[in-house]
């Protein structure tokens, strides 16, 4: 119920919309993701350790919020997105809390210990996770897309 309320809340400060689904909106951000992977890789090699962290894990939110587009939801909010992911599509959402905390820990804090290696496999952690939702968003037909949406928008009414 708290994560349901949580949802509630978000609908009502305009952070959380249903809307029409969007093909080309999807497509946009499944490029997002593709690049933010890219981006991650060249700073990896490039020695740009903990500035690789963040464009990983935007690469893995950005796919979900391409599947979010092709069901019809607007979402403004990471946490509320990646919870979506779970209790909506059924998805392990695991990968993604994972590099999200990574993210916020190397980019607003100073007092931490990063290795290349881990940077890697976040990486790979993040082709993985986009690699299984992309899968899953590219299955989706338009009916199941509709099915998700109205189970969602039902989950919203006060």
């Amino acid at each position: 119920m708290k994560k349901i309320n949580f949802l509630i809340r978000l609908k009502e400060e305009e952070k959380l919309f249903i809307i029409d689904p969007s093909e080309e909106v999807k497509e946009s951000y499944i490029r997002k993701s593709a690049s933010s992977l890219k981006s991650a890789e060249i700073l990896l090699g490039n020695g740009q350790v903990e500035d690789a962290v963040p464009m990983a894990y935007y690469s893995m939110y950005n796919m979900l919020t391409a599947l979010l587009y092709k069901v019809g939801i607007k979402c403004e909010n990471h946490s509320a997105s990646i919870l979506i992911l779970k209790e909506l599509f059924g998805i392990e959402n695991s990968k993604i809390i994972f590099a999200k905390k990574e993210r916020v820990d190397k980019q607003y804090y100073v007092d931490f210990k990063i290795t290349k290696e881990e940077v890697g496999n976040l990486i790979k952690s993040a082709e993985q996770f986009n690699s299984m939702l992309y899968d899953f968003t590219d299955k989706l037909t338009t009916k199941q897309a509709s099915e998700y949406r109205k189970e969602f928008e039902d989950s919203l009414v006060n």
